[in-house]
């Protein structure tokens, strides 16, 4: 039997499709080259104990720390294979119509749209401001990123509650909450019966290999995601991880990572700033670990870029989007001046 062709779809384009061995980084959102290395140490403690499944007094563990780190109940947390999985779950709502706010990743809707869910998409322009959204009153399902990948835009707190109506569900998508200084804007410790939010480890811990994250929310919510799930949905060393990760020795150190990716982000910003006589413009103002670039040649800088050994996210596979556009991941200042200084070469 010939194995089906699966066409290209945008929706599922992702930064690692960017990257490559010996180009220098700037597609993927993932802050450093490897897990840290007490990190390393906890999962390699671990590995004698994969012969055995892993038990439910693991996962109990994991969902308290979790909830402890938020100020939650245990029963407010459902463990995730990294915060994508919990996209695939959100069709067990059973929504009649949901509404993403773009331009924003594109798992939700992809997901989504797999299960037969009618999708409306509500596009924002630059600045990204969500008090422009036009969500249809109709829409029971509301899908947003905060801050947005891949605009760094942070909306705050009250106009992401403003949006709530009796019937909907709100799930924002808080991958890279933890890599804002003090989480500002963040709902993750908002308990309220119509809001969701999704969390990922793998960004700030470089476990992107690992599949970590969680979702937060109302119990009979989680209760309704989770039942189609298998026995046994994460294994021994996500459970470790999520654990080690949420402990508060932890949130200390992800809270001196954000503050440093704050800083090497102004750095950069400012640097590509300074390449506007060139039809360099950056989407302002920007909260996490990423820039959303416009480039008037855009068209092409990608590739040369690429040929010089840089790898950046293109940007026209996000909904409202042109090629125009690219993300940038924030790196150190030494590999930052290299990209800005290849790019004024290119340009």
């Amino acid at each position: 039997m010939t194995p089906r062709q699966q066409t290209w779809d945008p929706l599922r384009h992702h930064g690692d499709a960017e990257a490559a061995a010996g180009l220098v980084d700037f597609a993927v959102n993932v802050h450093g080259c490897a897990p840290p290395d007490w990190l390393q140490r906890r999962l390699a403690a671990r590995l004698p104990d994969l012969a055995r499944y892993p038990s439910a007094a693991e996962e109990r563990r994991a969902r308290g720390v979790v909830a402890q780190r938020h100020g939650r109940d245990p029963e407010e947390v459902l463990l995730l294979a990294g915060a994508a999985e919990g996209f695939s779950l959100l069709a067990a709502l059973e929504p009649a119509r949901a509404a993403i706010i773009h331009p924003s990743f594109t798992e939700p809707e992809f997901a989504l749209r797999q299960a037969g869910v009618p999708i409306e998409r509500v596009v924002l322009t630059a600045p990204f401001d969500l008090r422009s959204a036009r969500v249809p009153a109709e829409a029971d399902l509301l899908v947003l990123g905060n801050p947005t990948n891949p605009t760094s835009v942070l909306h705050p707190r009250r106009e992401i509650e403003s949006m709530r109506r009796p019937g909907r569900i709100v799930v924002v998508d808080e991958a890279f909450a933890d890599m804002v200084p003090e989480e500002r804007e963040s709902l993750a410790a908002y308990s309220a019966p119509d809001i969701l939010v999704l969390r990922s480890l793998t960004k700030t811990w470089a476990l992107a290999g690992l599949r970590c994250g969680y979702m937060l929310g109302p119990p009979e919510l989680l209760g309704q995601l989770a039942q189609c799930r298998p026995h046994w949905p994460l294994g021994t060393l996500q459970l470790e991880a999520i654990v080690a990760c949420c402990q508060p020795a932890a949130v200390r150190e992800s809270a001196a990572i954000a503050q440093q990716l704050g800083a090497d982000r102004r750095y950069l910003t400012a640097a590509l700033r300074a390449l506007s006589n060139v039809g360099v413009t950056v989407a302002e103002p920007a909260a996490a670990p990423f820039l959303l670039v416009h480039i008037e040649q855009g068209a092409g800088v990608r590739q040369r870029l690429r040929e010089r050994g840089i790898a950046v996210r293109r940007g026209d596979t996000f909904p409202g989007l042109s090629d125009h556009y690219v993300r940038v991941a924030v790196r150190d200042r030494a590999a930052s001046d290299t990209l800005v200084s290849t790019l004024r070469e290119v340009l």
